[in-house]
C-alpha cells in the first residue's frame, strides 16, 4: 500500500533556476516518486515559488571515502546537484592538527574537503556531531578557519554560541531559506567541553533546547522556509528514540517546516508531523560503510513553497568503495519501497 502511495501521488515541477551561490556562514537527478502534503493558509507562500531542498546524511573522509576528496562523488552528483538547494552531515574536523579526543573513532579531514563536497553539489553543511571536535578546540578552530577561506557555509559550530546556533541564510527564487545544525549526540564525558557557550567555543547542543528553540522561533520571523538538521537517534536503531519525536514536536512548534537529521548509520522513517516534515535518518553518505543496513543511502529531495512541503522524493544509492552511488531499475524500485515501509513505527503520516 505505501508502494501505492508513492507511485500515486505527485508535485508541481518547481521553476528552473540557478543555484544559490555558496557564501560563508559559519558559524556568523535522478527523478523518483513523490509523496503530496496538505496545505497551509496561503499566506504562508512566501515568494510563491518553489524550491528544491536535497539532503544526504554522514559525510566523513576516512578510509575507502578518501577517495571522494579527488572527485569520487561523481555518480552522486547529479542528484545532489538538481536541487536548488543541498545539505549534508559534515562528521569529521577539518584539520591537520589537534590532540585525538578521548573517545572511540576520532575523524578528521584536509580543508579540501570543502571543494570536493562543492563541486559534488553540496551548499551547505552542518559540522554539529559527535565527531565536529575530535581533534579538540585546536580542530574546532580551524574547522571554522577553512570553511571561511572557502567560503563554504558551515551551522552547528562557532567560536561561541551565538555563532554555533546561527541559521545560514540564502534567498532563491525570492524564497528566504534558513538552515540550522544542532546535535543530540555527545559523548558524556565530553559534553561540557563541546558545548558552545557565552565566549566559548564549540557545537550547537541539542540539550541546550531553549537556545535550540529560540533560534528557531528567530529565523521563523524573518524567513519563508526553515530547516533543521539535527544529529540524533540510536546507532543501528532502525526506528527514532523517544526523545526523537518530542524534540520534533518541538521544533515543528516553534517554527521549522524541515527537521532532517542522521547519526544511526542507517535509514529511518520519513513523512508529515502535521505540517512539518520530518526525517528521522538518512543514514550514512560518504562513509567506509561496507554492505549491509550500513550502506544503504539515497538522496532525499524536499519540494517547499515558503512554509507548505509541496511534496518530498527518496532516490536511493547504495555505498561503494567509501561513496554512494545511486540505484536504478528494479534495484531501485525496491530500495524506495524499504525506504516506505520505515516509516512504520514512527507516528509520521504519508
Amino acid at each position: 500500500m505505501l508502494l501505492v502511495l508513492l507511485l500515486a501521488a505527485c508535485t508541481s515541477s518547481p521553476q528552473p533556476s540557478a543555484r544559490p551561490s555558496p557564501s560563508a556562514s559559519t558559524p556568523s537527478r535522478a527523478p523518483s516518486p513523490t509523496v503530496s502534503a496538505s496545505s497551509p493558509a496561503p499566506d504562508a507562500r512566501g515568494s510563491g515559488n518553489a524550491v528544491t531542498i536535497a539532503f544526504g546524511g554522514d559525510v566523513h573522509f576516512e578510509g575507502a571515502s578518501r577517495s571522494a576528496l579527488s572527485g569520487g562523488l561523481a555518480a552522486i552528483t547529479p542528484a545532489l546537484s538538481a536541487a536548488d538547494v543541498t545539505m549534508v552531515n559534515l562528521e569529521t574536523a577539518i584539520t591537520d592538527r589537534g590532540t585525538k579526543q578521548p573517545k572511540d573513532f576520532n575523524f578528521r579531514a584536509p580543508a579540501s574537503a570543502f571543494a570536493a563536497l562543492r563541486r559534488a553539489g553540496v551548499d551547505v553543511v552542518t559540522e554539529a556531531n559527535n565527531h565536529g571536535m575530535d581533534y579538540g578546540l585546536v580542530g574546532l578552530r580551524d574547522s571554522v578557519a577553512a570553511a571561511r577561506a572557502a567560503h563554504f557555509p558551515v551551522v552547528g559550530i562557532g567560536l561561541d554560541a551565538d555563532q554555533a546556533f546561527a541559521p545560514w541564510r540564502t534567498v532563491v527564487k525570492g524564497q528566504r531559506l534558513a538552515f540550522i545544525g544542532a546535535t543530540h549526540v555527545l559523548d558524556s564525558n565530553l559534553m561540557s567541553a563541546w558545548t558552545a557557550g557565552e565566549g566559548k567555543p564549540g557545537l550547537a547542543s541539542a540539550y541546550e533546547e531553549a537556545r535550540l528553540l529560540a533560534s528557531v522561533r528567530a529565523a521563523r520571523a524573518t524567513s519563508d522556509t526553515v530547516v533543521v538538521y539535527l544529529h540524533w537517534g540510536a546507532e543501528r536503531h532502525t526506528c527514532p528514540i523517544d526523545r526523537q519525536p518530542d524534540i520534533a514536536r518541538k521544533l515543528a512548534d516553534a517554527g521549522a517546516d524541515i527537521v532532517v537529521g542522521s547519526h544511526a548509520h542507517v535509514l529511518l522513517g520519513a513523512g508529515m508531523l502535521g505540517r512539518t516534515f520530518v526525517d528521522y535518518g538518512l543514514g550514512n553518505f560518504v562513509f567506509y560503510a561496507r554492505g549491509g543496513l550500513g550502506a544503504q543511502t539515497g538522496v532525499l529531495t524536499v519540494t517547499v513553497t515558503g512554509r507548505h512541503v509541496d511534496g518530498y522524493r527518496w532516490a536511493p544509492a547504495v555505498i561503494g568503495g567509501g561513496v554512494p552511488r545511486p540505484l536504478s531499475g528494479t534495484a531501485a524500485a525496491d530500495a524506495r519501497k524499504r525506504w516506505a515501509a520505515l516509516r512504520g513505527c514512527t507516528a509520521l503520516t504519508a
